[in-house]
């Protein structure tokens, strides 16, 4: 006996068709709403989480904001230091200019009054003989300078700033140096046994020019010293006076 299989409710569907089955009833559930009354529940639920985030967020831009008021109040404040140390380092260049410029002119100062002092032609001496003294000793009858009591060798030093405007032998006075001074007035150094200086050389307070000795029309070794107005002979004028007009004690 032969069976067929016979097409009706009975026979199960096939593959294809239960998919496009389950297609069509979940259509049908979504344009009934029912996936959608479903999942309103979970959206619902899904809102604290979604709050969670949101405060979140607003902590975490005002830490962000925090630290960027932060920085810049760092930067400012590294800003205002940097200007401080700026301007202190101004003020201290500042002062040691003029700490500077006060010790150059105080030294400028220093130099002046040394240029402009006077001193004594023999260190440690006296005057042996002195000025106008009478005697047949001189030519003139009288003593043109005063005599400084030295040994032969002794160093003599100029008596102030001036130029160099003589040397070289001088009759009676052996060898000689005559320099003319700053102020105008003229000084001579006369039976120095060795001339250290030239013509045209600038002297200052001080300065070795000579060596003391008896060249000359002498009866022993000294320094003859005389002050004038001019650099010739018979100018002269009160050595001792001159000297201590210019704060020589002698």
């Amino acid at each position: 006996m032969a069976f067929t299989c016979a097409t009706g409710k009975h026979r199960r569907p096939s593959r294809v068709k239960r998919t496009t089955t389950n297609a069509v009833g979940v259509t049908a559930l979504t344009t009934t709403g029912v996936i959608g009354a479903l999942a309103a529940p979970a959206f619902a639920a899904g809102t604290p989480g979604q709050q969670t985030g949101l405060i979140r967020a607003v902590s975490l831009g005002d830490e962000v904001a925090a630290k960027i008021d932060a920085q810049a109040a760092a930067q400012m404040q590294a800003a205002e230091q940097k200007k401080a140390e700026e301007a202190a380092r101004k003020r201290a260049a500042e002062k040691a200019a003029q700490e500077r410029e006060a010790k150059e002119r105080a030294a400028r100062e220093a130099e002046r009054r040394r240029l402009n002092a006077f001193v004594a032609p023999i260190f440690h001496s006296y005057v042996s003989t002195g000025y106008r003294t009478g005697g047949s000793l001189w030519s003139t009858g009288s003593h043109t300078g005063i005599d400084f009591h030295a040994a032969s060798g002794t160093p003599v030093h100029a008596v102030g700033s001036g130029t160099v405007v003589e040397t070289g032998w001088g009759g009676a006075y052996g060898n000689q140096i005559v320099i003319r001074m700053n102020d105008g007035t003229y000084t001579q150094y006369g039976h120095l046994s060795s001339i250290r200086v030239f013509v045209g050389q600038r002297v200052t307070p001080g300065l070795p020019i000579a060596l003391s000795g008896a060249t000359g029309n002498v009866t022993g070794a000294h320094l003859h010293f005389e002050a004038r107005t001019s650099a010739e002979y018979g100018s002269d004028i009160d050595p001792v006076a001159y000297l201590r007009s210019h704060g020589v004690t002698v």
